[in-house]
């Protein structure tokens, strides 16, 4: 059977909130387990709703990646939508004029430079500053809960972003109820919490062990580019190629699962990937449109993890771009990143990586930047600290 995620559990329940009036940060990939939109499935069971916010993507979840969001009007609720990825981040007192409760819904992608986790921060951060009560829809994460399979590195204070905030792993294999409990805590917030669990069909807690495979539940893009599990899961370690001049493929069906460039040499990436990289990955080699010309194929190479329930996304992805690098260092560059939060683009690779000087890391030789990649991606001290805020 399918999972009931949090808007499942709240539509059972008919929670006695419903009629208090109720501001909903949420996009259309929130949906219940049978693929309702949230918002449409709140709305016909007479919660009521009063106003909506989006995030990143806006609410249609639709938007080209870092976009400037402007406020709109929903033609699936009738209700207005005050955008938390335009001019601010996090809603003002005038915006919850009125609101009552803050409701969140939103999927993750499990990854620490994903926006919808800081859009939550926000939204927490405003339920104590404006004395609302808050409520997270909890969802599980795709990639899983098992903390053994976490990934650093931590993030420096000096590289705090809207793609890292607060210092947490990259692969942080936690839902965002979880995350929520965390940061309320930590950051002293104190708001009036609520995490509304997500279960199985027969009562019992997510398994932690689960990956979105189990979930028996279709698919739903959370952004445009994460267009199936297979992306998502490669996602925390190919996304460092934003801050390169190689494609991920965004624009094409294979984005996040493909990585290319027009002077990729091809036999070469294939032999010290057959040598250096995790037998895990299969390794394919596949033309695709570029996005600045559609009718221009450029050679790249499709990534296929092999066993998703143990992979190191963040340290092949690490490895991945540290050989790109080396095999080509005549063609290869780093590239700013322009987006909304940080309109210079500049510094990228350090905001996603979360250390200061990220670039510098790359010009050490292989064995030396092995060694140091390995102590940086070990986040023994955050399975210990985020131990008591599990929620499953």
């Amino acid at each position: 059977m399918p999972i009931l995620f949090g808007i499942d559990i709240i539509l059972k329940s008919s929670p006695n909130w419903k009629d208090k009036k109720i501001a909903f940060l949420t996009n259309e990939a929130a949906t219940t387990n049978i693929g309702v939109s949230s918002r449409l499935a709140l709305k016909k069971a007479e919660f009521n709703l009063v106003k909506l916010f989006s995030p990143e993507h806006g609410i249609k979840a639709n938007a080209i990646d870092g976009a400037y969001i402007k406020d709109g009007f929903d033609d699936v609720t009738g209700l207005s939508i005050t955008s938390l990825y335009g001019e601010k981040f996090m809603p003002n007192e005038q915006d919850l004029e009125g609101i009552d409760i803050l409701l969140f819904d939103i999927p993750d992608a499990g990854t620490r430079f994903y926006t919808y986790l800081w859009s939550m921060t926000y939204w927490i951060e405003a339920g104590a500053k404006f004395n609302k009560k808050v409520i997270i829809l909890d969802r599980p994460n795709p990639l899983g809960g098992n903390l053994s399979n976490c990934e650093g590195p931590m993030l420096h204070e000096n590289v705090s972003s809207f793609i890292g905030r607060f210092n947490i792993p990259i692969k942080h294999q936690c839902t965002l109820g979880e995350l929520a409990n965390y940061f309320n805590k930590t950051q002293k917030w104190n708001a009036d919490l609520e995490i509304i669990k997500c279960k199985h069909n027969n009562g019992s807690d997510w398994n932690r062990e689960n990956l979105f495979f189990d979930w028996n539940v279709k698919w739903t893009n959370p952004s445009p580019a994460l267009q199936n599990i297979e992306a998502n899961i490669l996602y925390p370690g190919l996304c460092f190629f934003e801050s390169t001049n190689v494609s991920v493929g965004r624009g094409t069906t294979y984005s996040f699962e493909w990585i290319g460039a027009d002077w990729f040499n091809i036999d070469a990436i294939k032999m010290v990937c057959q040598n250096i990289l995790s037998e895990d990955l299969k390794i394919e080699i596949l033309k695709l449109p570029i996005s600045n010309n559609p009718l221009q194929l450029t050679t790249g190479i499709r990534i296929k993890v092999i066993d998703p329930y143990h992979f190191d996304a963040v340290l092949n992805g690490l490895l991945l771009l540290k050989l790109i690098r080396d095999i080509h260092p005549q063609d290869f560059k780093w590239m700013p990143y322009p987006t909304n939060a940080n309109p210079s683009g500049e510094n990228h690779l350090s905001l996603l990586l979360g250390i200061p000087n990220a670039e510098n890391l790359f010009e050490l030789p292989l064995q030396q930047w092995l060694q140091q990649i390995n102590k940086l991606l070990k986040v023994n001290d955050w399975r210990i600290e985020i131990e008591q805020y599990l929620l499953y």
